[in-house]
């Protein structure tokens, strides 16, 4: 039906062909770039790609402030933030330019080390993979700072009662379901210091204002919003499942109120923006300590294309984390 009313072919956007057994066909490749241990020119930051979990074939980058690896007489420990990139759920990501660069500019102003996270991506891994992969990722932090053979930045130089779970769009989602599953957990001395969410991806079967408003949407029209979660939910349930929908009641719902700080961030542009000032609203009743920032500017996975408000979003995520 929304195929029809707005004459826009999602699959055909995004460049993915739909085969028989239930996987798709991605025609469209992205720059990539290859981590680098070696600060050439200069760089500010260095990086490295581990194994994850070998039987899921995960991985994550690791980034590092070159000035830190350079420091002999600074002992301080500086914050970890494990990242995880939008993808729309179904889009290959992690290693692209667009996210190195994001990678690399958070490790270089926040002054940390970001571990950016390779999560499976659907139709061919579902919801809920894509939570285990990102809780994948917090519990080997926690075991490299504490195993004497760990990762050696993370062991040596990352403070892990200062850890930030930071995403964009789905990402975003990861973050608040990852935060949600870190609450039912003993991490100790692992802790989730904050969740910086950027223009989180959430729907449901009711549609909101500013979904509505976007049916003729050039570049984020309601059918591509759709396309995300039909390939991503489980198959056999609607937009209302909780993971598409944390607004509604779920298994989620009681450990709401025990997140800690939370960062939500979106821009009025986005066709997201009435979720997620809603979202904002179930945090604040659920008593949890919420900064957001709304700006009037903007639209959904704008960084990706403006060099200014990308800058603008690492500082804010910055000032948030300088705050702990």
């Amino acid at each position: 039906m929304l195929l029809a009313e707005s004459g826009i072919n999602p699959y055909d956007q995004f460049r993915i062909g739909r085969n028989p057994d239930g996987t798709i066909t991605r025609y469209m490749n992205l720059p990539r770039i290859k981590a680098s241990l070696v600060a050439s020119h200069g760089d500010p930051v260095v990086s490295k790609d581990l194994t994850l979990n070998p039987k899921n074939e995960t991985r994550v980058r690791i980034y590092m402030p070159t000035s830190k690896l350079c420091s002999s007489n600074d002992d301080t420990r500086i914050p970890i933030i494990i990242f995880f990139a939008g993808s729309g759920w179904i889009s290959i990501n992690w290693d692209t330019i667009l996210v190195h660069s994001q990678c690399s500019a958070l490790t270089q102003e926040v002054h940390a080390i970001v571990v950016n996270v390779d999560y499976r991506i659907a139709p061919e891994n579902r919801l809920p993979v894509q939570y285990e992969d990102a809780m994948d990722a917090v519990l080997w932090v926690r075991e490299q700072a504490l195993d004497t053979n760990g990762e050696q930045w993370i062991r040596e130089y990352g403070d892990i009662s200062r850890c930030y779970l930071h995403g964009s769009s789905n990402g975003g989602n990861m973050v608040f379901f990852t935060a949600l599953e870190a609450t039912r957990m003993e991490l100790e001395p692992l802790r989730i210091a904050g969740n910086i969410m950027n223009q989180p991806l959430f729907g449901g079967m009711e549609r909101t204002n500013s979904e509505m408003q976007s049916i003729d949407d050039p570049a984020f029209p309601l059918c591509v919003q759709d396309m995300f979660w039909e390939l991503s939910l489980p198959e056999g349930v609607d937009r209302d499942i909780w993971y598409c929908n944390p607004m509604a009641e779920g298994p989620h719902t009681s450990a709401i109120s025990k997140l800690g700080r939370c960062l939500v961030i979106g821009f009025c542009g986005d066709a997201l923006i009435d979720r997620q000032q809603e979202f904002v609203t179930m945090l604040v009743k659920h008593q949890v300590q919420i900064e957001a920032q709304f700006s009037n500017i903007g639209f959904h996975a704008i960084e990706l294309i403006d060099r200014e408000t990308a800058n603008d979003l690492v500082e804010i995520a910055k000032d948030f984390i300088n705050k702990t």
